[in-house]
């Protein structure tokens, strides 16, 4: 029987200092996976110190990108590289130490029943540190808002420490997504349910990042609401989410 084979990616753009110990802390504990660096030409170097480490380890390769162009177009460029190359599950998680690496034996086991398998804060025995009350209330009112008019059963649908079946990925048009930023966490969720994903958490404490500055703010949050909203419609009209063979 073959492994699984599995490709984590990182998207970044100024993350130097976090993602020369990141990598090694997840190699610690998936040494079988293949990392994508996908840099969207980070001007404190990220990009660079990337380049050098997939020179020492081939295990590690980068895509560079010209620009900042948004989180949803990095991490639809890595489910592209995922599917291209035929891989079995993709691992996305936060360059920042947010997403702890401890937490990816717990995700790689939901993968034996489900489609999508999803590092969540707000199911028992998940949370979240070093948060003030506004960033809590912005999660909180995101979630419960993406539910609502998305019909998503699961609890954490903006957070980005997930696993996917690529198979189900290739299924999807990925040129049909709307949100370039952080609204796709909630559109790839809608997205997959569309075409009958299953769904399944594993708690995760959320810590905030280690080095750098946060990088969500209150107007990528009404970008997100509006995106939603839209999809939202297309959930009523049924919209087409499946590519055409």
């Amino acid at each position: 029987m073959s492994e699984t084979r599995l490709l984590i990616t990182l998207c970044t753009y100024n993350e130097l200092e976090n993602l020369e110990r990141l990598i090694p802390a997840l190699h610690e504990v998936a040494a079988d996976a293949d990392i994508l660096v996908i840099d969207d030409n980070s001007p404190d170097g990220t990009g660079d110190l990337a380049d050098t480490m997939a020179a020492a380890d081939p295990r590690v390769r980068v895509l560079h990108r010209a620009s900042k162009q948004g989180l949803g177009t990095a991490i639809l460029a890595g489910f592209r590289e995922a599917i291209l190359l035929g891989y079995d599950h993709l691992i996305n998680l936060d360059a920042d130490f947010s997403h702890h690496p401890r937490y990816l034996p717990a995700l790689r086991e939901l993968m034996d029943s489900v489609d999508v398998g999803i590092g969540s804060r707000y199911v028992q025995g998940g949370g979240v540190v070093g948060w003030n009350w506004r960033r809590h209330l912005m999660s909180r009112g995101i979630n419960f808002y993406a539910r609502l008019l998305l019909g998503l059963p699961s609890r954490d649908n903006s957070g980005s420490f997930r696993c996917y079946r690529v198979a189900r990925l290739a299924e999807l048009d990925l040129d049909r997504f709307r949100a370039r930023g952080y609204a796709f966490q909630e559109e790839i969720l809608y997205r997959c349910r569309r075409i009958g994903c299953q769904f399944a958490e594993t708690p995760i404490i959320f810590e905030d990042r280690r080095f750098g500055e946060s990088k969500i703010s209150w107007k990528e949050s009404a970008a997100a609401i509006w995106v939603l909203f839209r999809l939202a419609i297309d959930r009523l009209f049924r919209v087409r989410v499946r590519r055409r063979d």
